[in-house]
């Protein structure tokens, strides 16, 4: 199969997943109102490619408005376009689930300009903390991003992520130097971890705070470690793991950086499997949601 294909073919689950819509749903929205018409492969397999993919983004974005289901399953592209471009130019009244689907429909179509029209709609009404809560995160939720579950071409992975990275890495750089001295965060993924949307977040609410943030980045190997412990031993150490690891690695890994920083507190964001077990050193504190990292730093 070649790539072009790859990105143009899209099985029931996988607009389940972009769209937020169950897919006997999208089904019954096909057999009642005709709503999608999917293609099918050499092989009799159906499949959905970008503009209906799209259709079904557009219509999900328009359900909490005048219209009803029945109504827009039946209505043309460029009836749905147009509705779609009149609330963008509206005032800033939709929820938010208006703005996930059309942050995704813009990242699958490349639509740089208008990613950024709605994501700066975003940062206007609810703020780049409650963005990331509220937007962000349910993106990178329903495209699979934040576990690596391949259900999504790379590229447009890729797309999404760089993306998001730019926004976050802008509203970064608009916050003031730190001025506490007293307490330091060394921030970083450990090595072969990638995805570092959610710790840049961290990073991003460490110096809202006020705090000093030592910000490695991603794929940190454990022994180049030694030359911050060196040069400046930090406070705090905060980490993600990302990927699905498993425990024994992860007892592995982390008893091996409480060794390198012995007496400092262990921060890490992860799998509710690891967080459920009990055998970790007092030094790790599991952090299960953004409000465990609030509380930390007294936000």
């Amino acid at each position: 199969m070649t790539l072009f294909k790859q990105m143009n073919q899209f099985s029931i689950s996988q607009l389940a997943q972009f769209s937020g819509i169950k897919a006997h749903t999208i089904r019954m929205w096909e057999q009642r109102y005709n709503a999608l018409q999917p293609n099918r492969s050499e092989g009799n397999t159906r499949y959905y490619d970008n503009s209906q993919l799209r259709r079904l983004l557009n219509i999900k974005s328009l359900t909490a408005g005048d219209y009803k289901v029945s109504e827009l399953c039946v209505m043309p592209d460029k009836k749905l376009f147009k509705l779609v471009e009149e609330k963008q130019n509206e005032t800033i009244n939709e929820n938010t689930d208006y703005f996930v689907s059309q942050l995704i429909s813009a990242a699958i179509n490349f639509n740089e300009i208008l990613f950024d029209k709605i994501f700066s709609h975003c940062i206007l009404k609810y703020g780049m903390k409650d963005t990331y809560l509220e937007i962000i995160y349910p993106v990178l939720a329903r495209t699979g991003l934040m576990w690596c579950d391949n259900t999504l071409p790379p590229v447009n992975e890729h797309f999404i992520n760089n993306l998001f990275r730019q926004k976050i890495y802008t509203a970064i750089d608009s916050l003031p130097p730190s001025t506490d001295s007293s307490t330091s965060w060394l921030l970083f993924l450990p090595e072969d971890e990638f995805h570092e949307i959610g710790l840049l977040f961290a990073d991003y609410l460490l110096r809202l705070s006020g705090k000093k943030s030592i910000y490695l980045g991603s794929n940190v190997p454990l022994k180049s470690l030694e030359g911050i412990k060196k040069e400046m031993l930090p406070h705090n150490i905060l980490l993600f793991f990302v990927h699905n690891v498993s425990v024994d690695a992860a007892q592995k890994y982390l008893n091996d950086l409480c060794a390198k920083f012995a007496g400092k507190k262990i921060f890490v964001a992860a799998n509710q499997e690891l967080i459920n077990h009990t055998k970790w050193k007092k030094e790790i504190h599991w952090l299960t949601s953004v409000s465990d990292l609030e509380q930390e730093l007294m936000l």
